[in-house]
C-alpha cells in the first residue's frame, strides 16, 4: 500500500461518515436529543476537520485526494445507511462506534508502517487519539 492509497482510503471513509453523522443529527429522537443532537453535531464537525486535513496532507506530499461522493462511496468501508425506517438512539450510536472503529482500524494501517513518513503519522496519531476516546465515551454511554 503507498501513502496516497492509504490516505484515500481515508478521506473516502471520512466523507461517507460526515454524511452519516449529519444524518444521526438530523433524524435522532428520544429522551437523550439534546444531548446526541449537539454530540453527533461536534462530531460532524470534528470529521470534517479530519477529511480537511488528510486531503490536504495528500496535496502537500505531492498525490490527489478522491473529492467526489462518488469516489467516496466506491473507495469507502462505511456504508451509506439512508434513513428508511426509524432508528433508536442507541442503534446510532452503536452504528457510529462501528464506524469509529473502522476509522481506527485504516489509521492503524499507516501507524508504525514503512510507507508513512513522520508528520503523516503524527497527523494519524491526533486522529487515532481522539476516535479512541469517542468510541470510549460511546460504549459507555450504551452500557
Amino acid at each position: 500500500m503507498s501513502t496516497e492509497q492509504l490516505l484515500n482510503e481515508i478521506t473516502a471513509n471520512l466523507g461517507v461518515l460526515y454524511i452519516k453523522l449529519h444524518q444521526h443529527h438530523f433524524y435522532v429522537k428520544g429522551a437523550a436529543f439534546y444531548r446526541l443532537h449537539e454530540t453527533f453535531e461536534n462530531f460532524y464537525d470534528e470529521v470534517h476537520e479530519h477529511l480537511d486535513e488528510v486531503a490536504e496532507r495528500l496535496l502537500m506530499l505531492g498525490g490527489k485526494p478522491v473529492s467526489t461522493l462518488g469516489e467516496f462511496l466506491q473507495l469507502a468501508s462505511i456504508q451509506e445507511a439512508p434513513y428508511t425506517q426509524e432508528k433508536t438512539a442507541a442503534q446510532m450510536c452503536e452504528e457510529t462506534v462501528a464506524d469509529f472503529k473502522l476509522i481506527v482500524s485504516l489509521l492503524g494501517k499507516g501507524i508504525g508502517s514503512d510507507f508513512i513518513d513522520e508528520v503523516t503519522e503524527d497527523v494519524l496519531i491526533g486522529m487515532k487519539a481522539f476516535y479512541d476516546k469517542q468510541i470510549w465515551m460511546l460504549e459507555a454511554t450504551l452500557a
